[in-house]
């Protein structure tokens, strides 16, 4: 994916420092396909009332407070998963909501893929999780979030549709930028694990 990539060329700059990657469907896949398979008799089911007003948060608490653990031990961090709600609450950038000090950068990247090249890669996926996305692409596909970049000026936008060396080279030289001291990141993804872009979504440097 394309936060994989980021931390392997992170991990050969010495100046990066250390790097964990923590990504919520790695993380929480198996538990959740476990307990919705218990409560609705669907494993893949991430779309049903049950799991987004049950399951999702308790997640997500969890891949933070995951992050801050490796913040306080002088690493950097990567966290992969959806986030929609939180950057549209703009919330990524609250320190207060995040529980991490003023020693902690923090940078986001919005990732973005064009509608056509998403529902491509899903397909191509085949993941049984997918399959409510696909059969419900009308209702699914208008409901996703996309921030504006007037009113979101903290999201650094990147179109991952055909990207490439030069645009790779470009996000790493921004990032680059402004160092490396206490990161980590979230990534929000409507599509593919193994394709390495969102539909829409976002990427946190913290």
């Amino acid at each position: 994916t394309l936060a994989r990539r980021l931390v392997r060329h992170w991990h050969a700059q010495p100046a990066a420092g250390a790097w964990c990657l923590l990504d919520k469907d790695t993380l929480y896949g198996a538990y959740s396909a476990e307990v919705m398979g218990l409560l609705t008799g669907d494993p893949n089911d991430r779309d049903s009332p049950v799991y987004l007003q049950h399951l999702r948060d308790p997640e997500y608490r969890g891949l933070l407070d995951t992050a801050r653990d490796n913040l306080a031990t002088g690493g950097n961090g990567v966290v992969v998963g959806p986030l929609s709600r939180e950057v549209r609450a703009h919330r990524l950038i609250d320190r207060a909501w995040l529980g991490v000090g003023p020693e902690v950068q923090i940078s986001i990247v919005w990732v973005q893929l064009a509608e056509a090249e998403a529902r491509r890669r899903i397909e191509q996926r085949a993941h049984p999780s997918d399959a409510w996305k696909l059969a419900h692409w009308d209702q699914y596909h208008p409901r996703l979030f996309r921030p504006e970049p007037a009113e979101y000026p903290e999201l650094l936008m990147f179109d991952n549709t055909a990207a490439g060396a030069p645009e790779f080279d470009a996000l790493l030289a921004d990032r680059l930028q402004q160092g490396f001291h206490g990161v980590a990141e979230f990534t929000d993804r409507h599509q593919p694990r193994d394709s390495g872009t969102a539909l829409d979504g976002v990427q946190v440097a913290l």
